[in-house]
């Protein structure tokens, strides 16, 4: 179990560390920066942790995904609350290597969430909520399908990461793009250490709304795909008599 915590832990550290540097970095004075670039960060770092401790901890590296994943019954309350907090630790020590990045510099954020003055887009907090509640949907409900068969398991980490660079495409110039708490809250924090406390003072959206829509799209996953199973063996397989155990002769007596 530490395995796992451990994992979660360092995944999420590694996400908040190139994910929110990408959009931190990728921002010049006057620009909305490389939208194209941080959605693609974001996704690839997803790959190459799914690849890496997919196997150890099942590379949620998010609250909104392990609440679907609770919900699906994949994993235990007690799993949650390990998870959960490892990954808003892990957030907070990606944050603090961002802080130590920005040592000396002028960089414009930590690549946090925000809405209206905080928002490309100046989009409202109903707007806000709402879209990362869709977009959190989207993402977790991706998670739900890939992850449903056995069969998928070679391409299901390209299939999330590639949906979490569509959702970053979709809401960077929107709210950010959260999606998920643990990274909005590492992100805030490191803002606010460094003097700028207004993405804290709004993280409360980018916690609860990804919570909500991970919720929902594991229970409607839970309805749609009640029914999926995994790929039954091979028709030649399952035809194939079993083997028959080996006789044991006996010796003929003289």
């Amino acid at each position: 179990m530490l395995k796992k915590f451990l994992a979660e832990f360092l995944g999420t550290a590694i996400l908040v560390t190139f994910g929110c540097g990408a959009a931190a970095y990728g921002v010049t004075a006057g620009d909305t920066g490389d939208y194209v670039g941080i959605a693609l960060t974001f996704g690839l770092v997803i790959v190459a942790l799914a690849y890496s401790i997919g196997n150890i901890s099942g590379c949620h590296v998010n609250p909104a995904v392990s609440t679907g994943m609770l919900i699906l019954g994949k994993m235990t309350p007690a799993e949650y609350c390990g998870y959960v907090v490892s990954q808003f630790l892990g957030a907070i020590c990606g944050s603090f290597i961002m802080f130590c990045f920005a040592i000396g510099s002028s960089i414009p954020g930590f690549g946090t969430n925000g809405y209206g003055e905080a928002s490309a887009s100046k989009i409202g907090v109903g707007g806000a909520f709402m879209t990362e509640i869709i977009l959190t949907f989207v993402f977790v409900f991706a998670i739900c399908g890939v992850t449903a068969k056995e069969s998928f398991s070679k391409v299901s980490g390209l299939v999330i990461g590639l949906t979490l660079t569509l959702v970053h495409l979709v809401g960077l110039p929107l709210t950010g793009t959260s999606v998920n708490p643990a990274r909005s809250f590492g992100a805030a924090v490191g803002a606010a250490v460094y003097g700028n406390t207004l993405p804290i003072s709004q993280v409360w959206v980018f916690i609860l709304a990804p919570l909500v829509g991970g919720a929902l799209a594991a229970l409607c996953w839970k309805f749609l795909g009640s029914d999926v199973k995994d790929d039954p063996a091979p028709a030649a397989a399952q035809a194939a008599p079993a083997p028959s155990k080996p006789k044991n002769k006996q010796k003929k007596r003289k």
